[in-house]
């Protein structure tokens, strides 16, 4: 699970050039702004990453303007995500050590967009178990994966902005699912348009598996259509075995892929050689889009060739999101 809100360790202080008030700190692999002289290098703070909701209370009342959300701000040139807190801010009594959760200590929930009223369905029921979720972890929190990892020749895809869809058949039955929740078919929802347009039923049943599919439905009318699409359609990221628990390697997820005439969402290099610096890999996110060069990609997904698992963090893949595309957006 995502810790939203954290106590961690105050990494690096750096000034930022014209600024005499403020300057850059680094927590994780976060880089944000705080106040000169508020925090010392070595010090524990509590960390409240991007996407944090905060209670309406008079300590963070300066998040009104902004719907008690924290966003990626940019603040005299500095891309500032996150915001750092002394531990003052915790409960009596908390238990003070590093990398310890508090988001539940300080009220603290995760925002979500809302749902497309054109996505919106009747829930069958909860997501299904035997499928995994689709969230990926953001790079600034896995520099131990990283430096686990360095040289391992990985794959990197285009993060789409849109919303995340799951199909799949088990055991004879077909389902249709957002991120939360599988979907009754009605005729009048997107995602179950698009699975008949697709004929997607019919494909996954031809292969004689338990299977899902995993990807993002884009287009007109959600999330603002960032890549101008006309339409709206589902591209691809992941195949998941049910039976074997395990996802398909990119090599047979895009063989599979083609078989069944569904698109991917864009591959950028099948060839790189993982490193260690996250800096570097945000640099590598903050990108235009493949598919319309006149906007910005959200970012990165990167995965190994070979699909496997870690022992820390489970399955390798994670995320970075390019920080001109939340600075656009307001995301």
């Amino acid at each position: 699970m995502r810790k939203l809100a954290s106590i961690q360790k105050i990494k690096a202080l750096d000034p930022i050039p014209g600024a005499d008030a403020i300057e850059r700190a680094t927590v994780l692999g976060w880089q944000l702004v705080v106040k000169k002289g508020e925090f010392k290098v070595g010090e524990l703070c509590v960390y409240c990453e991007v996407d944090c909701l905060m209670p309406d209370e008079p300590r963070f009342e300066f998040l009104k303007p902004r719907g008690m959300r924290i966003k990626t701000i940019r603040l005299r040139g500095q891309i500032s995500q996150g915001i750092c807190f002394p531990l003052s801010i915790l409960p009596a009594g908390f238990d003070v050590h590093e990398d310890i959760d508090c988001t539940e200590a300080l009220g603290i929930t995760k925002y979500e967009p809302p749902i497309p009223a054109c996505l919106n369905g009747t829930a069958k029921g909860a997501f299904p178990s035997f499928i995994p979720k689709t969230d990926e972890t953001r790079v600034q929190v896995l520099q131990d994966l990283l430096d686990r990892c360095k040289g391992e020749v990985c794959y990197i895809t285009e993060k789409v902005d849109g919303s995340s869809v799951t199909f799949y058949v088990n055991n004879q039955e077909f389902g249709v699912c957002t991120r939360n929740f599988e979907l009754v078919e009605d005729p009048a929802n997107t995602i179950w348009k698009i699975a008949r347009e697709l004929d997607i039923e019919n494909k996954l049943r031809a292969l004689g598996l338990n299977i899902a599919i995993q990807g993002e439905v884009i287009g007109e009318g959600i999330q603002g259509n960032p890549l101008k699409l006309r339409g709206q359609t589902v591209w691809f990221f992941n195949a998941f075995d049910v039976d074997q628990y395990r996802h398909f390697s990119f090599g047979p997820f895009t063989e599979l892929m083609r078989g069944l005439r569904l698109e991917t969402v864009p591959v950028i290099a099948t060839d790189y050689k993982l490193e260690n610096d996250i800096n570097v890999i945000v640099t590598l996110a903050t990108r235009k889009s493949l598919v319309c060069p006149d906007a910005w990609a959200e970012g990165i997904v990167i995965r190994p060739l070979i699909e496997r698992r870690d022992p820390e963090i489970g399955r390798v893949s994670f995320k970075a999101i390019n920080p001109e595309f939340l600075l656009k957006t307001g995301k």
